[in-house]
């Protein structure tokens, strides 16, 4: 049998389905980003927080201009920068920047729990940027995990219809990195994954550059060593070496697994706003983390259900439509 003829094509899959290191490398990713709101809270003692948001996106735009020449990647074309500016605008300005605002006045468990919509949120982008149709249950499901977040935030700020500026702020910043990764998951099968966060780190770099210098021109740094440290690891890991942990376990897979071990992410930065930050954890922190992190996962199970594929057109469809996430 041919390696190219279609019945090879369908029984032969690029990488074994009992991979496992798909699931560790998408844990790794994971773990690196739940560190990331509890050590923004750490370098906001010290560091403004428009040079946190903006100073880290240089240091990775930094790592991902040696990369990308160093393995020589091809320029993206056309459309494709419109494309990579959405995805800088959500991921590289709009979350980084949003967040670092937002923890000036609140802990950092409280803000895992309103980013804990993240996943919801970001299937909801896919849905409506792939022009998807998901069943009722979807939409009832996102809608019920939105009003979870809206509610604690509600609550924590003194009563319902009493949002406070930063849970504004940190819905802003879910709903900047949900059009981010809607876009840079479709963006990434043209350019590749990690090349598609480096490009977006390069395109939003001269925006970043003179943010840094505002801050710095408005407030000079000062901070801790401590405090540096944290802002190193969310210049280096948050926004750069974690990507690579967390595209490759994507590309390894099965996708439909490994993304849901995002759902793990708010649960492990609350467990570290307690144990680095000596943040005290409440019943309302836990219960409220508990619905979102619950109705997120319904959601994006619900998008990833696989649709009835009549047996006839199997052959017909394999080989000429690509794989949808």
């Amino acid at each position: 049998m041919r390696d190219n003829s279609s019945a090879t094509t369908l029984i032969r899959p690029v990488v074994p389905s009992r991979q496992p290191s798909g699931l560790w490398w998408g844990l790794a990713g994971v773990a690196a980003f739940s560190f990331t709101v509890p050590f923004t809270k750490a370098a906001i003692a010290g560091l403004s927080p428009l040079f946190i948001g903006s100073g880290r996106a240089v240091v990775a735009a930094l790592l991902a201009a040696f990369a990308l020449a160093l393995t020589r990647q091809r320029l993206p074309r056309g459309v494709q920068w419109a494309r990579l500016a959405v995805v800088a605008a959500g991921v590289v300005v709009g979350f980084p920047l949003l967040t670092s605002f937002a923890l000036t006045t609140t802990p950092a468990s409280h803000g895992a729990v309103v980013i804990a919509l993240l996943p919801a949120a970001t299937a909801t982008a896919a849905v409506l940027r792939g022009r998807e149709r998901p069943p009722l249950a979807f939409w009832l499901i996102t809608g019920a995990g939105a009003m979870a977040a809206i509610g604690f935030a509600s609550l924590q700020s003194g009563g319902f219809g009493q949002l406070h500026w930063a849970d504004v702020l940190l819905l802003g910043a879910v709903v900047a990195a949900a059009v981010g990764y809607a876009e840079g998951g479709l963006l990434a099968r043209e350019l590749g994954s990690w090349q598609t966060v480096s490009w977006a780190l390069v395109l939003a770099s001269p925006l970043m550059v003179v943010l840094t210098a505002v801050s710095v021109a408005q407030q000079p740094p000062s901070a801790t060593p401590v405090q540096w440290l944290a802002f190193a690891y969310l210049g280096v890991v948050s926004m750069f070496l974690g990507f690579f942990a967390w595209y490759r376990g994507l590309a390894i897979g099965p996708m439909a697994q490994v993304s849901q071990i995002q759902l793990v992410q708010p649960v492990l930065t609350i467990c570290w706003a307690g144990l680095l930050l000596g943040e005290e954890l409440t019943w309302s922190t836990v219960v409220g983390g508990l619905a979102v992190i619950l109705c997120a996962g319904a959601a994006v199970r619900v998008r990833l259900r696989p649709a009835p594929v009549q047996p006839a057109a199997v052959h017909a469809t394999t080989h000429l439509e690509p794989a949808k996430d």
